[in-house]
């Protein structure tokens, strides 16, 4: 296989080799999941174990789920567990949500002066109706100043770390703001930009645009772009960086029920390996591991198991399992039960045809919750203040 020379993507100090970034998604991309990411990553096998360069630091970028600035601030018990790194995590990647300038200042200078992560990514991009209901993610880039204030605080806050954004297009096809948001971003001194090639109205339906990303790259050359949406396969993933000339891939919906994509991107950019194909019997493995860390990252196994049910289907998608053992698998709630469970299929199938392509969310949802006259005027930022936050992390 040929090896794809693209350069490595710089984040500050962090060199991110190859240029792949976890995408930060809500209730998935806690440390179990990072974890198994990046052992793929890092060369591990499907049976488990160390991999064979954990000790020798990483490959690509992983990021926490979706922290809210608030409950950071007030130390909200659940946020305190969700910022905890494992200790091999280099560089841990904190990704912020917040709509107050001043609530994100404190965050992210909490963040550096306690020395809880290397890198903060904020969150303009998330299109649910909760968060954008109170002007925040994929809502607020249209308020030009609000966004402008919020990127201040945050890039004069972090002192030494870099801060970096994930946005969308815009709101919808009548209300893009993604060049705009760009340019503020550059002004304001963040290190880099990821774009879902989608409005907040497409949610996660529909075909990325990936001609937005290379607009965005030509608009902002000054610092790196990275792409999002619509990379199922390590070869997406190259397809994007060559048409767009975007400076690296942000991988969120593509590695749902497959972490090992994290070895497959690792072995397309290096050139030194084909694309796993798994059997059942090794996707289970995964499952039972992955069942496993949540239990023990949670303290509790039944919990864990509880956490893992809504991983089951996006794992076997493709698979022949049948209907009844699928809601079976769904409803498990200890380890043993989810191992047995297992043990009852055909584990000896192959990779199936098709298994790859869309998982997770992907209906499209043409109405955006906005708080009341939000798009009267972009540069009105009265009515969003501290109590416009959520109080709670992880989404």
């Amino acid at each position: 296989m040929p090896q794809h020379s693209f350069s490595p993507l710089t984040v500050g100090p962090h060199v991110v080799q190859p240029p792949v970034v976890l995408a930060p998604m809500a209730g998935i991309t806690n440390a179990p999941f990072r974890t198994l990411c990046r052992q793929f990553a890092e060369g591990g096998s499907f049976a488990g174990g160390e991999s064979k360069e954990e000790a020798s630091g990483g490959k690509g970028l992983f990021v926490s789920e979706m922290i809210t600035t608030r409950a950071l601030v007030e130390r909200n018990e659940k946020t305190m567990q969700l910022i905890h790194f494992d200790e091999t995590e280099k560089p841990r990647s904190i990704q912020l949500y917040g709509v107050d300038p001043a609530t994100v200042g404190k965050a992210v200078r909490m963040i550096a002066e306690e020395n809880l992560a290397d890198h903060i990514d904020l969150n303009f991009g998330c299109p649910v109706p909760k968060v954008t209901r109170k002007g925040g993610g994929s809502a607020l880039p249209y308020k030009r100043n609000l966004l402008r204030a919020i990127l201040r605080e945050a890039v004069s806050g972090a002192g030494d770390l870099p801060v970096t954004m994930k946005m969308r297009k815009g709101i919808d096809d009548d209300h893009i703001t993604y060049l705009d948001a760009g340019r503020i971003a550059v002004e304001e001194g963040v290190t880099a930009i990821a774009l879902h090639g989608r409005t907040a109205a497409q949610h996660y339906g529909g075909t990325a645009d990936w001609d937005a990303i290379a607009r965005l790259k030509e608009h902002v050359p000054e610092i790196p772009v990275l792409g999002n949406g619509d990379i199922w396969s390590a070869e997406d993933a190259v397809r994007m960086m060559r048409e767009t000339g975007c400076d690296g891939v942000v991988v969120g919906r593509g590695c749902l029920g497959r972490p090992w994509l994290f070895g497959d991107l690792v072995g397309i950019f290096e050139g030194n390996q084909a694309p796993a194909a798994p059997s059942l019997r090794e996707v289970a493995e995964v499952m039972v591991r992955h069942a496993t860390l949540l239990g023990e990252w949670i303290g509790d196994e039944a919990r864990g198991v509880i956490d893992f049910r809504k991983h089951v289907a996006w794992y076997l998608k493709g698979f022949a399992v049948g209907s009844e053992m699928r809601k079976r698998l769904a409803i498990t709630s200890s380890l043993q039960e989810l191992r047995g469970g297992l043990d009852e299929l055909d584990l000896d199938q192959a990779w199936p045809v098709g298994a790859d392509g869309p998982r997770g969310r992907t209906s499209g949802n043409n109405r955006v919750v906005l708080p009341d006259g939000w798009l009267k005027d972009p540069y009105d930022c009265a009515g969003v203040s501290e109590e416009a936050e959520l109080d709670t992390s992880g989404g």
